[in-house]
């Protein structure tokens, strides 16, 4: 058995991050450690408690140079570093939600032709979302 238990997420700053995943999305802080300088926050989607989302920032990175870490914070900025795909029952609701928190929108809700109806937004770092809900008709991918 191989399972997938814990997943890297790049941020700029863990509060704001905390705000936004466990404050908007729900998701629930597993561990918030500090050590030696550095932070190490994991939380996990409510319906999903064996998945973990660390959430780490460049300056954690131990082997990263000053100037890579620099560069991966440019990235970051520009939403080029890290993705996330959510999967819900109700996306439009999730939009709504989103949107009156003041979650910036990337893309409004759309059927698409792969069979989700799904839209994009960011998180406070930067990092690309998408939100989908499978379509009653969906393709079959097996």
């Amino acid at each position: 058995m191989l399972t997938v238990s814990q997943v890297l997420l790049t941020v700029h700053d863990h509060d704001a991050a905390l705000k936004f995943y466990r404050d908007t999305l729900g998701f629930a802080v597993t561990q918030d450690v500090s050590y030696e300088g550095m932070r190490w926050v994991t939380v996990t989607p409510p319906d999903q408690p064996e998945v973990h989302v660390v959430l780490e920032t460049p300056q954690s990175w131990p082997d990263a140079s000053p100037a890579d870490r620099e560069v991966a914070g440019d990235l970051l900025a520009k939403g080029l570093l890290s993705r996330l795909i959510f999967t819900t029952d109700d996306v439009d609701a999730l939009h709504d939600k989103l949107s009156a928190a003041g979650v910036e929108i990337t893309s409004e809700p759309v059927d698409q032709q792969y069979g989700v109806r799904d839209f994009g937004a960011r998180d406070p770092s930067g990092n690309q979302l998408r939100f989908n809900q499978p379509l009653a008709d969906a393709p079959s991918w097996s």
